[in-house]
């Protein structure tokens, strides 16, 4: 069987997955907040439950484990970095748990998880190259190759929230704001779901759900309509900076703003100004597995 696990700030999730993708049980407990021991802890006591309920119904541990994280493990130090849970960062994750599981461990950043998936068994299934973009309250991306997780010798592979907007105009130069990484004007400022908020906020809109300027949009109130055009062309250009770079087979879409049913019939147009190339052709979908792609790619983080 293949385990994973989808370590978040407010929830961990376990699945169980045979080797045909089949989902045969799964669990979900809150996060420990705060408290690094607790987090180590939690997940020892719910891959052990899981394992016991398997095994009662005959099918026998220890099995593949792989977890999904904020952040990553770093290559050089073996800590946890880059982790919006700051509790984990600067802490020995990998080390601790595969001491106490007795077991190897594999790790990846949570966007990387979501592009395996998907790359697996999901909306882009046989596609050689697929890159995976969660557009929600940050911006996170991950990159597969062949099904598999490509994280990079520095393990940041896919950290494209944390590159610049690509061909600024001078009003957005000048309205760059911090980011939490400690630049400014990164893409994540200007695309996740409530920079698009404040955007249409700070042009005269009222305060709104990201959700619900967009079914304004729709309907045509001016305002929700420019805020929405703005945002979709900073996504197209964002992501136009990727497929010159790199030229994914398949862009796979996750997080809340994937929601967005006009984002799919739009963005291709908003790309391909931007395009080294005539034509624009790369599909744009979103995540088949939804919420659970995060989860089932780190399963599939052993191979299929």
């Amino acid at each position: 069987m293949r385990l994973g696990i989808d370590l978040g700030g407010t929830k961990t999730e376990i699945i169980a997955l045979d080797p045909g993708g089949a989902e045969l049980l799964r669990r979900r407990i809150a996060t420990p907040r705060g408290q690094y021991r607790g987090i180590v802890a939690a997940i020892v006591e719910l891959v052990r439950q899981v394992e016991a309920e398997l095994a009662a119904g005959g099918v026998p541990g220890p099995h593949s484990l792989g977890i999904g994280m904020p952040g990553t493990i770093s290559p050089f130090a073996g800590l946890a970095v880059n982790a919006n849970s700051t509790e984990l960062n600067g802490q020995p994750l990998q080390a601790d748990l595969e001491a106490a599981l007795g077991r190897p461990i594999r790790f990846q950043n949570d966007a990387n998880c979501l592009a395996v998936s998907e790359a697996v068994d999901g909306a882009a299934a046989g596609a050689g190259l697929v890159f995976a973009a969660i557009l929600g309250t940050g911006i996170g991306a991950g990159i597969a190759i062949d099904g598999r997780a490509w994280d990079g010798p520095h393990r940041i592979a896919g950290e494209w929230g944390h590159n610049p907007l690509p061909w600024p105009s001078r009003a957005e130069i000048e309205a760059a704001r911090p980011c939490f990484c400690g630049r400014r004007g990164c893409i994540e400022t200007w695309v996740a779901g409530p920079s698009f908020e404040r955007d249409h906020v700070e042009a005269g809109g009222a305060p709104l759900p990201a959700a619900a300027i967009v079914a304004a949009a729709g309907a045509g109130e001016p305002l929700a309509r420019a805020a929405f055009d703005r945002y979709l062309d900073r996504l197209g250009r964002a992501l136009a900076h990727v497929v010159n770079l790199l030229d994914p087979e398949v862009i796979v879409l996750g997080g809340g703003m994937s929601k967005t049913e006009a984002l799919y019939a739009r963005l291709p147009a908003a790309i391909a100004p931007y395009l080294f190339a005539e034509r624009f052709v790369t599909p744009i979908r979103p995540a088949r597995h939804g919420d659970s792609s995060g989860v089932r790619g780190a399963a599939w983080l052993w191979g299929r």
